[in-house]
């Protein structure tokens, strides 16, 4: 006899058992989880409009950006002679895409908050359709973004490079799209877009915030943009970097929805790794420099350099020796 096949009989019987215990307690624990859901202090969304697709919102960005960007992501070959063709059709699939999701952003916030709305769906529509209005605008700006990228960064090759594969002109273009539906009215989608890539490459763009052209992000990972953060034109930032709020105490927040939290950044300013500036208050002047890991909460006049003072080094051989 196989050793083995008592103990897969024993396995087995033990399986059972388990099951068995599981189809006896599960009436009383599922019970439970549903009475946890009417407790005051837990969250449940039941009754509403179900809230925008994340998974449409990435089929949105994934899109949008060949639409912005032709031929890049396409995965096929564009040429003159079927551009007309590719781009209609993927305007097509957009706008039937982003109407419907827009449409459930609107008619979720309406039912969710009890705004009375009677005119969602076409609120909805208009959106899309300024949305579209606004795409060759948002490619300019974009391409902006590109060439500033470019000229910023020795080790890029070519623009190519840099659209296809920079996780700071995606992050960004992904913040344009979001920004103008942000603008729109549209809720919850501009932030679940701005999210997603967030996930993907680490930096963190509320659709709110405001940036002027010529933006670069250089490596990215680690940057966070508030949402009423200000950023002027031709403005360069590296990994790391914080524009953020100051800490509230707790409850606090809900006075402040709607001011501003977040720091002004204006024309020209070159922001290095680590570095973090807080408070709706501070602005960082034209042409200014803020070095690598300096913290601010206040105001820097234009054409400023602030670096933080050279530390002392200690340098020790292998016996544990100070050798400077």
């Amino acid at each position: 006899m196989n050793p083995l096949y008592p103990r897969e009989a024993d396995r087995c019987r033990s399986e059972n058992e388990s099951i068995a215990r599981f189809r006896q307690l599960m009436p009383d624990i599922t019970r439970r989880i549903i009475d946890s859901c009417n407790e005051p202090d837990c969250f449940m969304h039941v009754g509403y409009e179900p809230i925008p697709s994340r998974h449409d919102a990435k089929r949105i960005i994934k899109i949008g950006m060949q639409v912005l960007f032709p031929g890049y992501f396409a995965g096929k070959k564009i040429d003159p002679l079927n551009l007309t063709y590719r781009i209609g059709q993927l305007t097509t699939t957009l706008y039937d895409l982003l109407t419907e999701q827009v449409v459930l952003s609107f008619r979720h916030d309406c039912y969710r908050y009890n705004k009375s709305c009677t005119s969602c769906a076409s609120e909805g529509h208009e959106a899309v359709l300024e949305f579209f209005r606004a795409i060759p605008d948002i490619k300019r700006t974009l391409a902006e973004d590109v060439r500033a990228t470019r000229d910023g960064d020795p080790a890029a090759h070519s623009v190519d490079e840099i659209i296809f594969s920079y996780p700071g002109v995606y992050a960004i273009s992904v913040y344009r799209m979001a920004h103008k539906l942000y603008e729109l009215g549209v809720p919850i989608l501009p932030r679940i877009m701005t999210e997603i890539a967030h996930s993907a490459t680490g930096i963190d763009i509320h659709p709110g915030a405001q940036i002027g052209q010529r933006f670069a992000i250089d490596h990215g990972t680690g940057v966070v943009i508030g949402e009423t953060t200000l950023v002027g034109e031709n403005v360069r930032i590296y990994q790391g970097v914080t524009l953020g709020a100051l800490s509230l105490p707790p409850g606090a927040g809900e006075h402040l929805k709607g001011k501003k939290r977040h720091p002004t950044i204006e024309d020209n300013a070159i922001i290095y790794s680590g570095a973090t500036i807080l408070g709706g208050k501070t602005t960082i002047g034209k042409n200014c420099t803020i070095g690598g890991n300096v913290w601010l909460t206040a105001s820097v006049p234009p054409d400023t350099k602030v670096f933080i003072e050279t530390p002392e080094l200690i340098y020790m051989d292998s016996n544990g020796s100070k050798t400077k």
